[in-house]
Order: C-alpha cells, then structure tokens, then sequence
C-alpha cells in the first residue's frame, strides 16, 4: 500500500486531505509539527510527503532539506504564501510539486497521484545483468530511457525523477523548442495552474547536474520568451 505523509499545522486540513486520500486507497499518517515529520518520515517511510510550508517550529523548506538528505521521498510542498521566491525556493531544494491554498482536496489527490506515477529516482536504479543497449546516444552524452539512467562521458549522473524526465522530454525531439506550458503538461502531466516558471527552475538544476554551462549552454538552450530546446544530435 502507498503511503502518505500529510503535514500541516491546520487539524482541520489534515483530517480532511486524509479523509480524501484513504478514499483512494492510500495509508495515511498525519504531523501538526516539522520535528514529528521528521520522526515519522523515519518510522512511517512514506512514499509521498504533502508538506506545508508555514510550520510552527522548522518551516517546510527546512524539513525538506533535512529529508532531502537522506531520502529521494517524493515531496509536494502546500503553501499559503503568495511570494514566488517562496514557491521556487523550495522546488530548487528538491520539492517535486506544490500546491497553493486555499485548494481543492480533489486537487491534491491528482497531483498526488500524478507525482507518485514517475519512475524512480535514476540512483536507485540497479540492475545485475546487462540489458541490449537502447541508451539514446548524444556526443559525450548518453540517456537510457528504460533503466532511467543518463550518463555523461564516463561519468553517472544523478538526477531526481522530474529531472529525468524533463531530460527525456526534451531530448526525444532534438532541437524542437518546447514551451514551459508544453513541458508542464509533457512532464508534471496535468493542467498545471501555478507559475510556469517552476520549469526554469528544474532546468536550472538540470544543467547543474548534466554540467551544461547556461551562458553558454551545449545541452539545454533558452528560446527566450518561449521555453528551452535540446541541442545535441543524436551521434
């Protein structure tokens, strides 16, 4: 059974996004603190945690650098906040998603759901027997949509599953440029009503992981105005 962290210091909230959620299957804890999130996140081992932001004593960015630091656990972050910087922080710290309040609990469950249906994070993908090569070769790059690993030279890299995913989006049509709302709907998979600038976001941490230089870019390039474009040829 997929389990389910909901933390927020709201009662209410919690008791009606577990409600919402057990309806669909999932087991559900609840934390009203960061510091009980933490414990929980150990001894509960969810797969998905909703997290708000505005905490009582760590604030949610802080419990999500401290999970990040031992776990790849899917993270959506539900915030109330209207400031951006709030909302891009926390996805450039390893958030995979957030929601804004006031929200439709309906709403949560999609993303909830869209989330969890990404592959696993490409470190934890091992396998003891060779497979028939089916990597996507690209000078000095190379990425292997079914193992989920991307390699560049010689060198693994590490990349969340949104990660991959905006890789692989991008690199299945080489040098088609896609809007952020094009790679929203392609990656995260749903209508997505936040700030399209949450891509420039991922992309950023993209290029730091792939090494990709963005002043002068040979994996991702910028169509400025309308969104990003992968330019390398497949060899």
């Amino acid at each position: 059974m997929v389990r389910v962290l909901v933390v927020d210091d709201e009662a209410q909230i919690r008791v009606v996004l577990r409600a919402y959620l057990e309806r669909e299957g999932y087991a559900v804890e609840e934390a009203a603190t960061g510091r009980d999130a933490l414990v929980l996140a150990t001894s509960f081992r969810p797969d998905l945690v909703l997290l708000d932001i505005g905490l009582p004593d760590l604030d949610g960015l802080e419990v999500l650098r401290q999970l990040r630091t031992t776990s790849e656990v899917y993270v959506v972050m539900v915030t109330a906040r209207a400031e951006e910087v709030d909302l891009l922080v926390g996805l450039s710290v390893g958030a995979d998603d957030y929601v804004a309040k006031p929200f439709s609990p309906r709403e949560v469950v999609a993303r909830v759901k869209t989330v969890l249906r990404r592959g696993r994070n490409v470190s934890e993908v091992v396998s003891a027997t060779p497979a028939v090569p089916t990597a996507w070769q690209f000078a000095g790059l190379a990425i292997d949509p079914e193992r989920r690993e991307v390699r560049t030279g010689d060198r693994p890299v590490e990349l969340s599953a949104l990660e991959f995913d905006l890789l692989a989006a991008l690199a299945s049509s080489p040098g088609r440029v896609f809007s952020r709302a094009q790679l929203l709907e392609r990656v995260w998979g749903y209508a997505f009503f936040g700030d399209e600038r949450v891509v420039d976001v991922h992309v950023r941490n993209l290029r730091r992981a792939l090494g990709d230089d963005a002043a002068s870019p040979a994996v991702i390039g910028t169509v400025r105005g309308v969104g990003y474009k992968f330019l390398k040829e497949p060899a």
